[in-house]
């Protein structure tokens, strides 16, 4: 961050200001009384402190996000933030939890970390894990993912809690093509084809937070 310089001048007293200063030193020789003590008069404007003036905060710009590519994995990958709404036990809170979820685990496609994925999935959840495993599995040894991007353009539940405490979320989930690359920009695998799914989502409310417990695609 930058901060800009100040500096603060003083020009010479104007000569108004000289003629009374000189008049009343005349004034009070005349009169006979004493001289003032320079010790105990006010400051003049030269001895007065300046103000301090605070320097004004530059913005610091934003990292600019840039998808992966043959060159390189994804750069600056902006972390999902959850929802005020996701945070509480309504239909509205299940579904924009639902909708985070997968926002968090496009976050991982394109980052090689699960890390915040995992911790709010139950490690019981088969297709999860399959999903993370995969995602770990191709970051190791220096490859990466482009593209493979989520998108749930319709997510629903009827919010009725089963026996287990469980919610079912119904979605649709969109995935673009994935490109598999290597050190230099060689592929290391075949691109995947993308994908428009039908998808159940099992998820819980428990300790003040939603949890996914389980994940089963519509066939």
């Amino acid at each position: 961050m930058t901060s800009r310089n100040v500096r603060t001048t003083f020009g010479p007293r104007s000569g108004a200001a000289v003629l009374a200063v000189a008049g009343t030193l005349l004034m009070a020789g005349c009169s006979g009384g004493a001289p003032a003590d320079p010790g105990t008069g006010s400051p003049t404007p030269s001895q007065s402190a300046s103000p301090s003036v605070p320097p004004t905060p530059t913005p610091t710009p934003s990292a600019v996000y840039k998808p992966a590519d043959a060159s390189g994995p994804a750069q600056n990958v902006p972390v999902p933030v959850l929802p005020e709404v996701a945070k509480t036990e309504t239909k509205e809170g299940a579904e924009a939890f639902t909708k985070y979820w997968f926002e968090v685990l496009d976050y991982s496609y394109q980052t090689g970390d699960v890390s915040n994925l995992q911790k709010m999935t139950s490690p019981n959840c088969d297709y999860c894990s399959k999903l993370t495993d995969s995602v770990t599995t191709n970051y190791q040894g220096g490859r990466w993912l482009a593209g493979g991007k989520f998108t749930t353009p319709a997510v629903s539940t009827t919010f009725e809690k089963a026996s287990d405490g469980n919610f079912q979320v119904i979605l649709q989930v969109l995935q673009t093509p994935i490109n598999y690359y290597e050190s230099a920009g060689k592929e290391f695998r075949s691109a995947s084809k993308g994908s428009n799914t039908g998808n159940v989502l099992l998820v819980t409310f428990e300790g003040g937070a939603w949890h996914a417990n389980d994940l089963h695609p519509i066939r």
